[in-house]
């Protein structure tokens, strides 16, 4: 029978039901809920015009952060978010290796693509405080070794994807479903239309709450809900695409116009901090021809549909929840692993327009021109350590506990915050050894005083490093490079500095003039680099080569 018409039994209540007879627990539940690729000005209450009313109401019943920074890569944001380490300290220094392909040979431990034993997950941590503990959607943190896949590493129960990317209504190949540790390669639909991730894992991950003991006195529950929407291939049903068909006939120089006077209006922004010019590889709209606009405009309405279809799952996680008493201590935590994905570049390879070979491809995606315009109003994009790749949407929604705030929170924060976060409204403790093994410690801090509006009182900078790009942010100031840490060793001469306050669309290099402010900046980040073991560094190809 289709999870749809058990969804109406969950509602009244039939398929054991989770009530509040016992009353409200006295911990939260919590759900972290990630979406993929997705830009910092793509929700509504960012700037966007795609329609995200019940995120929108989400983040205005909450604490909306304004600086709030991921990874800028889909694993190794993973990693950070699921441990609180550094991804490098984690052993996905780089990527994971996918399903069907052999673990990298002599790769440093910083980059053996798996998650090692010197951590612990949030799951693991709300299992030990006595929460149950569900997952639903994209992993992308193992894939060759089973040893670490959700069920292994304390999760109770798990619907989703082990890879990095999958078909929205035909996973196929390694980048299958899972139940649990089993295959389920021919997933039935949760819905009355046809099989549909963003569905599948919402609906998946409302069950295993019904059919629990979960959101009691005694057994709260932990969901980690990683959409893999809006990652490509650019899939989304043909009634939400309508929505959007003509809406960006306009393209992205408009777009990105409209976006950021939008944000300027919703006081996310500073109005002194300029647009970025457009990406300098990025054609003028009115440059290209009528039948690339076409072509353009429909990917842009598929993204912007598979947003959109998200919002309307997470409208049915909210009924759930008010429907059975808990919505009020129900921590709600939601951000994207990274900025938006300019991966396909310009003109992206696939048939857009016949919409069964669209909805069979692997890998259609949204194209260079369109990320620039999701990272409104920041340049570069996935991959980058500039704002455009690493400043995520954020907030967090607790009505019992965190009182609606109209003031964005604009003190910096970083998703290595999350653990320390979570230990302590789950009322756990962060492990010094696990399974006989010792356990790093963690640089984040709790993010519960901006429950209240306080200052985090952070001691340290912020950090990150991906694939040769870095950064460094402490205060107004933020260091970052863009190849400044290959393989070979740190490149002190690519490194450029902005004052965030002032400018943090990063436009006006300050390196040059401030070469000791550089200097001590880049020692901060030296320091870090050897504590998370950045160095020795190899990079894993797909295959399983290493790139020296």
């Amino acid at each position: 029978m289709k999870y749809l018409n058990s969804f109406a039994w969950l509602l009244a209540g039939i398929i054991l039901p989770v009530t509040a007879a016992i009353g409200a627990p006295a911990r939260p539940n919590v759900i972290l809920i990630m979406v993929d690729d997705m830009g910092f000005s793509d929700l509504g209450c960012y700037g966007s015009e795609i329609a995200t009313p019940t995120i929108d109401s989400l983040a205005k019943g909450g604490v909306r952060f304004s600086h709030f920074y991921n990874n800028a890569r889909c694993c190794p944001t993973r990693a950070t978010l699921m441990t609180g380490l550094a991804p490098h300290q984690a052993g996905i220094g780089h990527m994971t290796v996918e399903p069907g392909y052999k673990e990298v040979k002599n790769a440093p431990p910083a980059y053996q693509g798996n998650l090692n034993d010197s951590c612990v997950t949030l799951a693991q941590v709300a299992r030990r405080a006595g929460y149950a503990t569900f997952m639903t959607g994209k992993w992308h943190l193992s894939g060759a070794n089973q040893e670490d896949w959700p069920l292994q590493r304390g999760f109770d129960q798990y619907y989703g994807c082990i890879s990095g990317a999958a078909r929205y209504f035909y996973p196929t190949g390694e980048r299958i479903m899972y139940s649990g540790n089993t295959a389920d390669r021919n997933p039935k639909s949760t819905t009355d239309q046809p099989f549909y991730t963003t569905d599948a894992f919402t609906d998946h991950g409302l069950e295993f709450i019904a059919k629990n003991p979960a959101g009691t006195n005694s057994r709260p529950f932990f969901w980690y809900l990683a959409f893999n929407a809006p990652h490509w291939p650019l899939q989304a049903p043909e009634v939400d695409i309508a929505k959007y068909r003509d809406q960006y006939k306009i393209g992205w120089d408009q777009l990105r116009a409209q976006r950021y006077q939008r944000e300027i209006a919703l006081g996310l922004i500073d109005p002194k901090w300029s647009l970025s010019p457009r990406d300098p590889g990025v054609p003028a709209w009115e440059s290209l021809s009528a039948a690339q606009k076409e072509d353009l405009s429909l990917r842009m309405a598929i993204y912007a549909a598979m947003i959109d279809h998200v919002d309307q799952n997470l409208a049915k996680l909210v009924a759930f929840l008010k429907a059975k008493n808990l919505f009020d201590n129900t921590l709600i935590l939601f951000l994207s692993d990274n900025g938006a994905c300019a991966e396909g570049g310009v003109f992206p390879r696939g048939d857009i327009f016949d919409v069964a070979k669209r909805n069979e491809s692997p890998d259609i995606s949204v194209g260079q021109g369109w990320a620039n315009a999701s990272d409104t109003p920041f340049r570069l994009y996935k991959h980058y350590s500039h704002e455009g790749g690493t400043a995520t949407p954020f907030f967090m929604h607790w009505p019992a506990r965190i009182p609606p705030r109209a003031a964005w929170y604009d003190e910096p924060a970083q998703i290595i915050d999350i653990m320390p976060t979570l230990v302590e409204v789950v009322g756990g403790q962060y492990p010094k050894t696990f399974g006989g093994h010792d356990i790093l410690p963690g640089e984040g801090v709790s993010l519960t005083p901006a429950f209240a509006g306080a200052s985090l009182l952070r001691k340290q900078p912020l950090f990150m490093e991906h694939e040769g790009n870095a950064f460094v942010h402490a205060g107004d100031w933020k260091l970052v490079g863009r190849g400044v840490t290959p393989p070979k060793g740190l490149q002190v001469q690519k490194w450029e500095l902005y004052n965030l306050k002032d400018d943090r669309s990063e436009l006006h290099d300050l390196a040059a003039a401030m070469p000791e402010k550089v200097q001590a900046m880049s020692a901060q980040w030296v320091a870090w680099a050897n504590r998370a073991h950045v160095y020795p560094k190899t990079l894993a190809k797909p295959g399983g080569a290493i790139e020296e």
